[in-house]
């Protein structure tokens, strides 16, 4: 991720809104790995499995700011794409700096409202023994089970919450590439069509796995056996997706590839 974000920042090439969106991506998969990963790994090292009940609430709204920016995010993309092809006359009007600014910036104030929120509710429940959170890192799924009072409210809460955040941006990417595939398979050119495929299928594929791995882990709320498959799918959707990331957009772009190669093998130079 560190080493996309730094061939955007280098490459004039590629100071485009599309990768201005996918430098914010590579922001984010850091991020989510930073408040996860590094955690869980201090306290299987040093054989201490207890976590404070003010870090779990801080590492619960961390994760659910980045898992709410990645949603509005990919949906940027996806409009992105939506008006880089549907409509190339208006795109630099329609997806200027300023307009792009304006969209990170709302989907951060959105983010946060959801993970403050979240966090606030999960406040207000009493908590008595034994706490064992069954999962790495804390997340609702496997804080509710805990609770001595009732959790009705907030798990109507998560999913009425998770409609608005997810379902929506699922709408509008489906829309956004329903026009796209329509546009697409006009272009006469064959080269044409690969190249605007490739591109598309890229974020296709993150869509697929970051949305695939979220339905799993929350449409199982309440679940008694899903626990320790959930184990599983929360280090996918926290550890592997981040990484699979940056592979999946630099494999399949060539402009990406050969700044990475040039910096990658020391060839960079700066004029």
């Amino acid at each position: 991720n560190l080493s996309i974000l730094a061939a955007i920042l280098v490459e004039p090439k590629l100071h485009t809104p599309m990768y201005f969106f996918l430098g914010n991506l590579s922001v984010l998969d850091v991020g989510c790995i930073t408040v996860t990963v590094p955690p869980m790994l201090n306290r299987l090292l040093s054989h201490k499995r207890a976590i404070s009940y003010e870090a779990c609430l801080s590492q619960l709204f961390f994760f659910y700011l980045m898992v709410g920016m990645d949603c509005f995010l990919l949906t940027a993309m996806a409009y992105d794409r939506f008006l880089a092809i549907c409509r190339p006359l208006t795109y630099s009007t329609r997806m200027s700096q300023e307009i792009q600014i304006i969209l990170v910036v709302a989907s951060w104030a959105c983010s946060f409202s959801n993970a403050l929120t979240h966090t606030i509710a999960l406040s207000t429940l009493n908590f008595c023994g034994p706490n064992e959170v069954n999962h790495f890192y804390c997340d609702l799924p496997q804080l509710f089970p805990l609770s001595c009072s009732s959790t009705q409210l907030n798990e109507l809460l998560l999913f009425g919450v998770g409609f608005i955040m997810a379902g929506s941006p699922v709408v509008l990417i489906i829309i956004s590439y329903s026009h796209v595939t329509a546009a697409v398979l006009r272009i006469r050119s064959v080269e044409g069509r690969k190249k605007a495929f490739s591109t598309c299928g890229s974020h296709l594929t993150v869509v697929c796995l970051f949305y695939g791995t979220g339905i799993f882990n929350y449409m199982r709320l309440g679940s008694e056996t899903a626990s320790d498959q959930d184990k599983g799918v929360g280090v996918f959707n926290t550890v592997i997706n981040p990484m699979l990331n940056p592979l999946i957009y630099s494999l399949r772009n060539a402009d990406v590839q050969g700044v990475l190669w040039r910096i990658l093998g020391g060839r960079w130079t700066l004029t």
